[in-house]
């Protein structure tokens, strides 16, 4: 099963890996024009991450149901749930963008963005409202064709996507600072859509009608928001949590944030390899279940969790190991280099911790176990995290060490709790009661 794992896995590390390149550049051509420039694309992409989450509600929960409905051999069911899903994304996507356009100023103010990030992040997110409805549908339809098994082809056309973005950001951003980053972005989004649109009717024979675009079909979305409605709250909890800890980081000033930008997107790059053997779990994990292959799911699991285990510790090994060379790419103060790196060196403390949670929790809602993960780990993450963040980092004035070492906590601690939940089979319920459900062809 293995190989078949990372068959799956490699098309969507290369996906991420371009998403998180298109990241990189962007902060790197912002930190040309200041470090007050790199704090503000920072905190306006905090703020695009936290939107992006409500999209997470329909396409995390039609992937699940459209591998479940796949594995028992229901492709009615599977398609349906897709075509329901476009209308969700339109009215969510609009809701989104709206509220980014019209209430920008306010949010950046419950991140305590500093005075000087206020000019330059809100045209900003102003153009980046127009992205997020394109975004909304490109990743329901991406999540639909990954359930399919076409993980190849949703990456081919994510790197063009990527590569016309990257293209676009070094033509704009010198003359247009952080607005050609979104100008850019948004560009790469339509076309992105226009692809998906030829992968669903090319690929996978699946057609559509105008109105699935605005249409609401919540009774056809039920199972898929049973998915998704958790795993956005998990997220939505731990992202949450994360602009509590940003918003820690902020009053401790410019330099602060802008150490926390710099290490923050250098982390990513280590995550990445765990995030792309979790998605592959997920969609192999909700293809057995629909097919009722419960031990089958259950070793595919834990091989999984060892692959990512091995992977990310050495991964995150390197990037700490070279961060001095790597982190001169967006600054020269010696300042912000070094407590970079400090904080890099805890993240390989924090990444076992970690890999559990993003490895089994896509298990678990893969499984039809979706609420546990959010019901558990919330608390953890509003507590360990947030709070940690401010007690560490504020009261023990220990800085983005104690906010970093709170990082690091709350992994481990949900991580645990997620381990448990997989191993002692509390899933199995969820996922018989799930199967039952994708075998009947009505429904």
């Amino acid at each position: 099963m293995r190989p078949r794992l990372l068959t799956l896995a490699w098309p969507l590390l290369a996906e991420l890996l371009l998403g998180f390149g298109v990241g990189l550049a962007g902060l790197w051509l912002a930190s040309r024009e200041s470090d007050t420039a790199s704090a503000a694309f920072a905190l306006s992409n905090h703020l695009q991450g936290t939107f992006f989450l409500l999209f997470r509600i329909i396409s995390m929960g039609v992937s699940v149901v459209v591998a479940q409905s796949v594995g028992a051999g229901n492709r009615i069911k599977a398609d349906r749930a897709a075509r329901a899903s476009l209308g969700a994304s339109t009215w969510l996507g609009l809701a989104a963008g709206l509220v980014v356009f019209f209430f920008a100023t306010p949010l950046l103010g419950l991140l305590n963005a500093p005075k000087a990030v206020l000019p330059l992040a809100l045209p900003y997110l102003h153009v980046l409202a127009l992205a997020l409805l394109l975004d909304a549908h490109n990743a329901v339809m991406a999540s639909v064709v990954r359930a399919h098994m076409h993980t190849r082809e949703v990456m081919l056309n994510i790197l063009a996507m990527h590569a016309l973005h990257l293209l676009l950001c070094f033509v704009l951003m010198p003359r247009m600072g952080l607005v050609g980053f979104a100008w850019a972005m948004v560009a790469s989004r339509l076309v992105g859509l226009l692809i998906h649109l030829a992968l669903w009717r090319w690929t996978l024979g699946l057609t559509h009608h105008v109105k699935d675009w605005f249409a609401l079909r919540l009774a056809t979305l039920k199972p898929a928001l049973h998915i998704g409605l958790p795993g956005a709250a998990e997220n939505i909890a731990y992202r949450l949590a994360m602009l509590v800890s940003v918003g820690v980081v902020a009053g401790m000033g410019a330099s602060e944030l802008a150490t926390h930008s710099y290490t923050a997107q250098v982390m990513t790059l280590i995550v990445l390899y765990s995030v792309a053997i979790g998605f592959a779990g997920e969609i192999l994990v909700g293809h057995m279940v629909g097919a009722g292959q419960f031990r089958a799911a259950h070793r595919l699991v834990k091989k999984s969790l060892v692959v990512a285990l091995v992977g990310s510790f050495l991964i995150a090994v390197a990037v700490a190991a070279t961060a001095s060379f790597t982190l001169r790419l967006f600054t020269d103060d010696a300042h912000i280099i070094k407590t970079a790196g400090v904080l890099l060196w805890i993240t390989v403390i924090l990444e076992p911790g970690r890999t559990c949670n993003i490895v089994i929790i896509n298990a678990l809602r893969a499984a039809g176990d979706a609420r546990f993960p959010v019901v558990v780990g919330a608390g953890s993450m509003l507590l360990v995290m947030a709070g940690g963040s401010w007690l560490l980092g504020v009261v023990f004035n220990l800085g983005l060490v104690g906010v970093w070492i709170a990082y690091a906590a709350d992994e481990w601690v949900r991580g645990i709790i997620m381990a448990l939940r997989w191993w002692r089979l509390g899933w199995v319920p969820a996922a018989r009661a799930a199967h039952r459900r994708v075998r009947k062809q009505g429904e």
